[in-house]
């Protein structure tokens, strides 16, 4: 597989320095991604680092995923308009070991020559002496250098920043060449944000060890209408599901738009050109289908969570926008049902067992009285947890969803949440 090609079709290019791609060509290569210890999970704004690991592993090369548990004691001032909280070394530690958990999903670590490998510079810095650091690497990078990056500028016309941000250009810097001289790794790949940092470790790699150290940055992506990509009304899409459940993940790829689901497709599956081609020529002809979404939605949670949550991911979407059963809704844990009905109407009740369809749905407020309620019923309008009731109907503790909840239902999309006391 051609590396630079592949990634220029999937739009995962950005900046590259000269004589990256002859070197990808001749020979097998070492590279790293670097990531940020702050959580005990990564979320999908990792994801287009994690991708650039993937596709040059798939490329015959070898990928090493740096996990900053000394750079996390810092903090990155790229992006950031504010400095950030320091963390101890139990949280680094303990976060560190989820990461990599999470890495072993798309990584290959056991295939030979190529295996994946995460590495950790907080073992290289630890034991390393501040004056023979600032002496033997702090002497070839000038402060002039480092304060022409916009990493540096951005933050020094706003707030400032400590001198301890100030030197992390020069740490990631460093991490690059002990990279290079203790892994053979060439080349650093990130976000387009990264490239003041990762050009700063070829300089030193050049200066230090009169070396060739080569750099691939890929665009940060943004939506189609310009908001970040993400991100969603409650913050961060993770990958841990006990941070976002496989069901809001796979729900925040079927919402995509339709232009940024041409580009998700392409970044984010690994998908070959002409699937995907053949995909967007689909799914333009009946667009309402939402194959394209569907597809991404799939392919993603599949990758990240497993094939058995994406299929229960598909069936709770379907509560809301296709067939489903009261069984259906029971199989659903508390927050997934939640966070399908997250909005609609809600109620309380006490007593409700041995109490008529017609009585609940007055007294719960769902209608306005119990003419309404009958004539409701009568018309055949009423579900209850998506089933239809006639006017003999009962309600038991068999019908509680998480032991707690009835959803009322009138026409197709009049949802009411009713509440057991």
């Amino acid at each position: 597989m051609d590396l630079i090609k592949e990634l220029t079709w999937r739009g995962l290019i950005h900046d590259i320095m000269p004589g990256t791609e002859e070197l990808l060509n001749k020979e097998m290569v070492s590279g790293y991604v670097g990531f940020d210890p702050t959580a005990d999970s990564l979320h999908i704004g990792n994801l287009v680092p994690i991708m650039l690991l993937v596709h040059l592993q798939r490329a015959g090369h070898r990928p090493l995923a740096l996990v900053g548990g000394a750079t996390g004691m810092i903090g990155d001032p790229s992006g950031k308009n504010s400095e950030r909280n320091l963390l101890d070394l139990e949280v680094m530690n303990h976060n560190l070991n989820a990461q990599k958990k999470q890495l072993e999903k798309f990584l290959d670590f056991d295939c030979g020559e190529n295996s994946a490998e995460v590495v950790n510079n907080y073992d290289w810095f630890k034991d390393m002496n501040f004056l023979d650091f600032i002496r033997d690497t702090g002497k070839h990078i000038t402060v002039n250098y480092m304060m022409s990056k916009d990493s540096v500028k951005n933050r020094l016309a706003g707030e400032g920043m400590s001198f301890t941000e100030f030197t992390y250009q020069l740490i990631q810097g460093y991490d690059f060449y002990h990279l290079y001289t203790e892994k053979n790794c060439k080349i650093q790949m990130g976000g387009s944000d990264q490239w003041g940092n990762i050009v700063t470790g070829t300089e030193l790699i050049r200066r230090k060890s009169q070396g060739s150290g080569f750099a691939l940055t890929a665009p940060l992506v943004k939506k189609a209408d310009g908001t970040k990509f993400g991100k969603s009304e409650g913050g961060n899409i993770w990958l841990d599901s006990k941070r976002t459940s496989p069901y809001k993940f796979y729900q925040y790829w079927l919402n995509a738009g339709d232009e940024d689901a041409e580009n998700f497709i392409k970044i984010f599956t690994l998908l070959d050109e002409q699937t995907i081609t053949e995909l967007i020529a689909q799914h333009k002809e009946a667009p309402h289908m939402r194959l394209l979404q569907k597809r991404l939605g799939q392919e993603i949670t599949q990758t990240i969570h497993s094939e058995e949550d994406l299929n229960t991911a598909i069936e709770a979407s379907n509560i809301l926008f296709g067939k489903s059963t009261s069984d259906s809704l029971k199989k659903l844990n508390e927050e997934d049902f939640l966070s399908i009905f997250e909005g609609v109407p809600q109620g309380t009740i006490s007593d409700y067992k041995g109490m008529g369809i017609v009585d609940v749905l007055a007294e719960s407020g769902f209608l306005k009285s119990k003419g309404d309620a009958r004539r409701s019923v009568k018309e055949n309008a009423i579900s209850i947890n998506k089933e239809k009731v006639n006017e003999d109907f009962i309600f038991d503790e068999t019908h509680l969803i998480s032991d707690k909840y009835i959803l009322l239902q009138r026409g197709k999309k009049n949802y009411f949440l009713l509440m057991v006391k």
